[in-house]
């Protein structure tokens, strides 16, 4: 109904209750990663509450992502214009006063949803009339944010996010390599190498590879190397529940065809470690020319725990490919749980192994076509 999103917010304050509880526990640093830097517990609710009338709550025909990745931005843009302080309960009625009405017709095929007409007229009375024209505009998008200008875009600092993250070191594997867990996804094909170098290299736009488990958020100035992102990722713990979680992870090793020794190394590297397990594909095929690559090394309190995952980006067969092998230690009592629970089918889904709407990878594919496309009608 139009009103869930107010209840939403009333049960997030039992959510905060559950929080508070989490946090004396000995599952404190995992505990303390849920929800996201935008919203405090009490507000947890109705966001994913909008969320869901954007896209979880909807038929499978009448889903699109990028309805998903609208709303995301409508409820980061709004964080942004309230001076990137955390979202709380009392935010939930100025979006009530510009959704609700939408909401209660159910535009979006069932009552309480909203179709993308709505996202963006909603969109408009809660930030502004120029909202709907820079939603659209690759150009005035970044860090999952529309901005009125590009020139507004230039000047953001995307640090300011990181300032309010709970940014733990560093925790890569530690155990014993031949005790630690290698696994590779499958290959996702890309459509250009050079756009798929550039799209990947645009760190300001990974938000717009989000897929229906999760999104990559940049938090620091500067480029891909170095870069570390806020993941959000999606359980579902029952169909249409989503269960937000986050961590963050930190690029390493950042490898291209500009510095041929470097790549070489890091390939021999990989290839060495899966080697050693033949019951996992080669992530690098033989004979595949690997034009980047990369480690995404996670933070403690991460949801996977000491881990690193790597995407490799090759040419085989005539064909372009991304690809994801991680790498992470056994886990312990409590990620375990939770990674059997909800986290083993969104991981590998993410990476490759379901649906083009569920993997981040096939969503790079799919914007890196829509840039070759952007470019081509530029040119005619």
């Amino acid at each position: 109904m139009a009103t869930s999103h107010l209840f939403a917010a009333a049960a997030g304050a039992g959510t905060a209750l559950l929080v508070d509880r989490l946090r004396v526990s000995s599952v404190t640093r995992t505990a303390s990663m849920a929800g996201s830097t935008l919203a405090a517990p009490t507000a947890a609710a109705w966001v994913t509450d909008f969320l869901n009338a954007a896209y979880y709550a909807k038929g499978q025909q009448y889903r699109e992502l990028d309805d998903l990745r609208l709303a995301f931005t409508i409820v980061t843009t709004y964080w942004a214009h309230q001076g990137e302080r955390r979202l709380g309960v009392a935010d939930v009625l100025k979006f009530h006063q510009a959704f609700g009405t939408a909401r209660l017709r159910g535009s979006g095929g069932t009552t309480g949803t909203l179709s993308r007409a709505d996202l963006l007229t909603g969109a408009a009375k809660l930030i502004g009339d120029w909202f709907p024209d820079a939603a659209e505009d690759w150009d005035r998008r970044g860090w999952g944010i529309a901005f009125p200008t590009v020139e507004a875009k230039q000047a953001h600092d995307p640090e300011r996010r990181l300032e309010r993250a709970q940014l733990g070191p560093l925790s890569p594997p530690k155990s014993p390599e031949p005790e630690q867990i290698w696994h590779t996804y499958p290959p996702v094909e890309m459509p250009d190498v050079a756009t798929t170098v550039a799209g990947i290299l645009a760190v300001e736009h990974w938000p717009d590879y989000a897929s229906e488990l999760g999104r990559f958020t940049p938090l620091r100035a500067g480029g891909l190397d170095g870069q570390t992102f806020e993941i959000e990722v999606v359980g579902f713990p029952t169909p249409r529940t989503p269960v937000f979680t986050r961590g963050y992870v930190t690029i390493h090793d950042l490898v291209t065809a500009a510095d041929p020794a470097r790549l070489s190394e890091w390939v021999t590297e990989l290839r060495r470690g899966f080697d050693a397990r033949p019951d996992e594909l080669a992530p690098v095929p033989d004979g595949a020319e690997v034009h980047a690559g990369f480690d995404l090394v996670t933070h403690e309190g991460h949801f996977m725990g000491d881990a690193k995952n790597r995407l490799v980006l090759y040419t085989h067969e005539g064909r372009t490919y991304l690809r994801a092998a991680g790498t992470w230690d056994p886990m312990t009592w409590h990620l375990s749980e939770l990674y059997d629970r909800v986290g083993r089918w969104s991981q590998h889904a993410f990476w490759g192994m379901e649906s083009p709407e569920q993997s981040m990878l096939h969503q790079i594919a799919d914007q890196v076509t829509r840039l070759i496309d952007r470019a081509a009608r530029a040119q005619a």
